[in-house]
């Protein structure tokens, strides 16, 4: 204030400016204010304003995640082939309701925390945790109450038979292809084949089971090839 005064005192001048509040106010000034306040003063908004849009991203990045689990993985259908999503669905609805009604009306004659009444109350969980999966996994229902599975081809019902279907081809293909190289390959190389398939030989079994993972590959190949069936002279016809 001191330094102020001084210079007020040796060079007074009027000057108007817009304070921080929107007052105009006029008061005599003798020198530009330091620079260095100024640039201090800039670099703490410019921080300040560094630190909100900071906070701002990190508020946005962690929502999603405050959803929870369950949530996360419910997914929304449109009614299809005459079929409601089953959540929506009111027969469904009423189907959860009379399950755990009767389980409840049932729970009623037993004494609480007997064997009994805990194997239904297990029962009755595991019927409502049924029915909301049914509901979040965006099956479809009809008036019957009942999840109906969309086998046409339908994309956003891939995951209801086709994908599964595929999936159970695959391993089933996988099972019986290994279980035919065996076969074939322990005839040729075992002095008794009978014998080779009443002990299996693990680790030739083993070998075998992890190369038919490519089965497909192979049987198309192989029928390529004219190796995968057996030949015609080989099939035994009984006589006419």
């Amino acid at each position: 204030m001191a330094a102020m005064m001084s210079l007020n005192a040796v060079a007074p001048a009027k000057l108007s400016s817009k304070m921080s509040t929107g007052i105009t106010a006029k008061a005599p000034v003798a020198a530009k204010a330091p620079v260095s306040t100024v640039v201090k003063a800039s670099a703490k908004d410019a921080a300040a304003k560094s630190a909100a849009v900071a906070a701002a991203v990190a508020v946005a990045v962690a929502a999603p995640m405050v959803v929870a689990p369950e949530e996360a993985f419910a997914r929304d259908v449109a009614p299809y082939a005459g079929l409601t999503p089953c959540k929506k669905n009111a027969a469904f609805k009423k189907r959860e309701k009379q399950e755990i009604k009767a389980l409840e009306k049932r729970l009623k004659k037993y004494e609480e925390g007997s064997a009994p009444a805990l194997a239904l109350k297990a029962t009755q969980d595991k019927t409502s945790a049924r029915f909301k999966a049914y509901g979040e996994a965006g099956l479809l229902c009809g008036a019957d109450g009942l999840p109906h599975l969309i086998v046409d081809g339908n994309l956003e019902h891939l995951g209801e038979f086709a994908i599964p279907g595929l999936g159970f081809l695959y391993v089933a293909g996988w099972i019986g292809y290994a279980g035919r190289s065996y076969v074939m390959l322990n005839k040729e190389q075992s002095k008794k084949p009978t014998e080779g398939e009443i002990i299996i030989d693990v680790p030739m079994a083993l070998g075998l089971m992890m190369a038919a993972g490519a089965w497909p590959v192979k049987a198309f190949f192989e029928l390529k090839n004219g190796t995968l069936t057996a030949p015609a002279s080989e099939i035994t016809v009984s006589p006419r």
